[in-house]
């Protein structure tokens, strides 16, 4: 056909390409609250595809509590913990290289997730569905679950208090809920629940000048304008304290009691 007389060959039609598969992977650090740990990580592990807990050396509990439920663990010198920092920022970004973020493809999304925070469990589905913009960064609020005691005391209650149901109504009652920060021009997504795609966005190193827990997440978000900074309000997570605990009481490494329910 190609030789008859003003036959012209058609355009190749372009294949699409395959969309591949929503991808989560998580760091959490964890120096000392293996306490939280043991409550959080059970469950958490199954919402993602990779995650790694970053620790000191000294952390015997915190590694014991990771090979216990076969997540990675990774002990570092750089929280600086035997100078009596903490050195967050420094922690997570040893976490972050070691989950591949340097060469992060783009249905990657990357979450720093602190070590006491409790995710419900339709959070990947949601997340998912969401199709959420990969230019953005992403938070979401948290509930304040004081002592060992309330946390029990609601997982065991006989008919559940619900946070999602029949896939359509959200429940925010069942504590009260955390301070958001608005700050830098709006709403900052904090360190307890940091969401973004490095490969898109470009942002792929987290601030590690800080020698505690405090500033490097606000730093980091800061990176994003404020239209690019996002709540998720369908999801709400379950942030863990001891009953002793008062704002940036840890924030230069473990201080308060430990979670329990009869506490010292």
């Amino acid at each position: 056909m190609a030789n008859v007389e003003g036959y012209k060959e058609p355009c190749p039609v372009p294949v699409p390409k395959p969309e591949e598969p929503f991808c989560l992977k998580a760091v959490v650090v964890c120096s000392k609250y293996d306490d939280f740990l043991r409550y959080t990580l059970p469950e958490n592990k199954f919402l993602f595809n990779e995650i790694v807990v970053v620790t000191d050396h000294e952390d015997k509990a915190t590694k014991r509590v990771c090979e216990f439920y076969h997540v990675k663990a990774i002990p570092t010198d750089a929280l600086n913990t035997r100078k009596g920092q903490f050195c967050k920022g420094a922690g997570i970004q040893e976490g972050l290289e070691a989950l591949g973020i340097k060469h992060a493809k783009e249905n990657e999304w990357f979450l720093h997730l602190d070590a006491d925070m409790w995710l419900p469990p339709q959070t990947r589905r949601l997340l998912e569905e969401a199709k959420l913009d990969k230019h953005f960064l992403y938070g979401c609020d948290r509930f304040i679950v004081k002592g060992q005691q309330a946390w029990h005391e609601f997982r065991e209650k006989e008919i559940l208090h619900l946070q999602h149901e029949d896939y359509t109504w959200v429940h925010t009652d069942a504590f009260p809920t955390g301070t958001r920060v608005c700050a830098y021009g709006g709403y900052v997504p904090l360190g307890f629940f940091q969401l973004w795609n490095p490969a898109v966005s470009g942002v792929k190193d987290y601030p590690t000048e800080h020698t505690t827990a405090a500033r490097s997440d606000i730093l980091f978000a800061t990176q994003w304008t404020r239209a690019e900074r996002h709540s998720i309000p369908e999801i709400i997570g379950y942030h863990l304290e001891s009953n002793d605990s008062d704002k940036a009481v840890n924030w230069s490494g473990r201080k308060s009691a430990r979670f329990k329910i009869t506490e010292e």
